[in-house]
């Protein structure tokens, strides 16, 4: 197994290479931090199965099911294995870190990798829940950010775009040069045009989310009561334009819509549910490609400090309303919202009073830059406590393989 010293290299926001040891302890301490259940989960424990388990809120939803709810059942995402010249992606390590700390807690998991969107995908899990896990189906996660998407039953690609709908859109962002030095932009994105928002709906829309309950529905694997929650984000004015107001804010509207069809389908026919669970702001690899969000995390941090919920401790709250832990608490749109310590007016009004005044210049005294300059780092493994990253990792870490 290749041993090397992994230094971060990067282009913006995205980085080259992952750090093995730096992913793992980062699944370590979000497994410690998670909070624990009141009561511990007693038996095998209900069956789950988290779409997009390895990143953001999927691992958060993936961690905090497997630690405060107990669950079993199969995890999928989409990884890219190492190569001689590469590592593997942050997620393959994440998952490696993630098995054995399930296997360490007893808890029987799968874990799968490709295409979520493909139906070939939706067959095998199907086939591994009838024939590991009993036939039935407790709960299950959506939490997928994809470019492209393929259609199943048409072949057409679509292609997601991130661009505002009517007009071209102008807006502060924050970016670091190499040494990490920050600097406020103002970049323009132009407007949706042609079949973009469609293209962006058939992706990051509901359908893909539609088709795995009707494909497990077909198999007879529902459980009575089966609950299943997609995970979203609305966030603040300041990027409403390019987010909530833009293609991908159409997306998740189509999200939420489809989830009140399929509440009303699952309720008459299991007594069960479906919800969107909104989100708060976090730094992740989904949102730092958004125009405004990186600069409006880090004020919001600046503003809120430590007070900011961490997503596994939303993700557990989510998995309390879910299992009846704690009461289902829902918006008038029918959705679960853990983004209220977000979205305070008193909040909101500070970060709106940074963000106007924020410059290169000003930025260090307005946004808590150290904190969100390293949480991008640890994306990829790196800037995480307790790591030597002047020592040789291994590199060539397996995928892992269920036990007999």
């Amino acid at each position: 197994m290749s041993e090397r010293v992994i230094v971060p290299r990067n282009r913006g926001f995205l980085f080259l290479d992952s750090h093995p040891a730096g992913c793992e302890r980062l699944v370590t301490d979000l497994w410690r931090d998670c909070p624990e259940p009141a009561d511990a989960p007693e038996g095998a424990g209900p069956v789950a199965l988290i779409i997009g388990s390895s990143a953001g809120y999927g691992l958060a939803a993936t961690v905090a099911g497997l630690k405060r709810a107990g669950i079993r059942g199969v995890l999928v995402s989409f990884e890219k294995a190492p190569t001689e010249r590469r590592t593997a992606t942050a997620g393959w390590y994440r998952t490696a870190a993630t098995a054995e700390l399930a296997r360490a807690a007893g808890r029987d998991v799968v874990f799968l990798n490709g295409d979520a969107f493909s139906d070939a995908m939706k067959e095998q899990v199907a086939d591994l829940l009838q024939e590991r896990f009993g036939g039935r189906l407790d709960y299950l996660v959506y939490s997928v950010a994809a470019p492209r998407r393929t259609d199943p039953d048409t072949g057409a690609g679509y292609a997601s775009v991130l661009k505002p709908i009517g007009a071209a859109n102008r807006t502060k962002t924050l970016v670091f040069d190499e040494q990490g030095v920050p600097e406020v932009r103002e970049v323009e994105t132009g407007p949706a045009e042609g079949d973009d928002v469609e293209q962006t709906v058939a992706v990051m829309g509901g359908a893909d989310w539609e088709r795995w309950i009707d494909h497990l529905a077909g198999r007879g694997l529902l459980a009575d009561g089966f609950a299943t929650a997609a995970l979203s984000y609305i966030g603040s004015p300041m990027t409403a334009a390019i987010y909530r107001q833009g293609t991908i804010g159409a997306a998740k509207a189509h999200l939420e819509a489809t989830a009140r069809t399929l509440d009303e389908r699952l309720g008459r026919e299991l007594g069960g549910r479906a919800v969107t669970s909104v989100n708060g702001a976090a730094v992740t690899q989904s949102s730092t490609a958004i125009p405004g969000i990186a600069l409006y995390t880090g004020l919001l941090r600046g503003v809120l400090g430590a007070a900011m919920v961490p997503p596994v401790h939303q993700l557990a709250a989510l998995w309390d309303q879910l299992t009846g832990a704690a009461p289902l608490v829902l918006d008038d749109e029918g959705r679960i919202r853990l983004d209220g310590w977000e979205l305070t007016e008193s909040v909101q009004a500070a970060v709106a009073e940074r963000w106007a005044a924020a410059t290169t210049g000003t930025i260090a005294g307005l946004a808590d830059l150290g904190w969100f300059h390293a949480e991008v780092q640890r994306l990829y493994g790196f800037a995480v406590p307790g790591v030597d990253y002047t020592a040789p990792v291994a590199t060539e870490v397996p995928w892992p393989v269920p036990t007999a």
